[in-house]
């Protein structure tokens, strides 16, 4: 079955991909970024700015941009990279990957132009495969070098998700784990709490973290894990209210709703040499939570099978 194409100015540049319980994703060939993904209910589950620019060359903020081949400010490239704010192709050729669905799956490529080898001087072929199944949205990306000599660079899927009411959170996996403040200019601490809640702004880039991180989200008594391989690092940021006012593409109020948990190779960097490949896995699932005491087991999150 052919791809749902959507019905922007460029024909192409929506994807629709739906599975048969009813759940969808949209994904745009420009910055090749997810920017819904819904339930077999209709509920959205990923984070849209409410004043979200849709005008390229601005990236768009909210569902899950890709940062390549630097994430935030960790080095002199522009800020996350470039690859978000360029035009992606169909990848007629994913192998070795096995071939996908077409209703339920799309396979996205981005070479290195001239302009950007004038931005960052290393020849690349970044590939995605974004797939929907029940409960479910798996990324896998991939970097060939394609050049000379060896690279090394940061890739980052940042994941807006949709959240009821921030103060209301808790992202658990990551205690007792060191991470970078990015709002203490990068110092490294380590995670004391049980798990990790919010009552202000927060940036941190956690290290060595595990394949598994849940976030509980009490009001709706719902669980979002976020599986990942090849990614060793977990970003955890919400900018809060006076930061949100600062940022002219998200609305004041839009902190309440949202929080970004992503998936990342930063510290360290990965170091690509010619015709190597690497390849990351990302796959977020929702887990249904019922409540006896208020609290989920977080055993039952972290280390379940299901």
């Amino acid at each position: 079955m052919p791809l749902n194409l959507g019905n922007d100015s460029d024909d192409s540049s929506r994807i629709i991909l739906t599975e048969p319980r009813g759940s969808t994703a949209e994904v745009l060939l420009f910055g090749g970024q997810v920017i819904s993904w819904k339930n077999e209910r209709r509920e959205e589950l990923l984070y849209m700015s409410s004043k979200a620019q849709y005008k390229p060359p601005k990236a768009i903020r909210g569902g899950i941009p890709v940062c390549f081949p630097q994430f935030g400010n960790f080095g002199g490239l522009e800020r996350h990279g470039f690859v978000r704010n360029r035009l992606w192709s169909y990848d007629e050729d994913p192998s070795p990957l096995s071939p996908a669905n077409k209703q339920s799956s799309v396979d996205l490529i981005l070479k290195s132009t001239e302009d950007d080898l004038k931005t960052w001087p290393h020849s690349f072929e970044l590939r995605i495969r974004i797939t929907i199944s029940p409960g479910k949205l798996t990324l896998i990306p991939r970097v060939r070098n394609i050049d000379s000599k060896a690279f090394s660079f940061m890739f980052t899927l940042r994941n807006y998700l949709y959240v009821s009411d921030i103060s209301e959170v808790r992202v658990e996996g990551l205690e007792t784990l060191d991470y970078l403040d990015n709002l203490m200019n990068k110092e490294r601490f380590t995670e004391q709490a049980d798990a990790i809640t919010f009552d202000g702004e927060v940036d941190r880039v956690y290290l060595n973290t595990p394949t598994k991180i849940a976030v509980i989200d009490h009001e709706r008594k719902r669980t979002i894990e976020l599986r990942k391989e090849g990614m060793p690092n977990a970003v955890v940021w919400n900018p809060w209210d006076k930061k949100a006012k600062t940022i002219a593409d998200m609305g004041d109020e839009d902190y309440k709703t949202m929080l970004c948990v992503d998936s990342g190779a930063i510290e360290p960097q990965v170091l690509l040499k010619p015709r190597e490949e690497w390849k990351g896995r990302q796959e977020l699932s929702i887990v249904s939570s019922s409540y006896c005491s208020g609290q989920l087991d977080p055993r039952k999150v972290l280390y379940g099978d299901n």
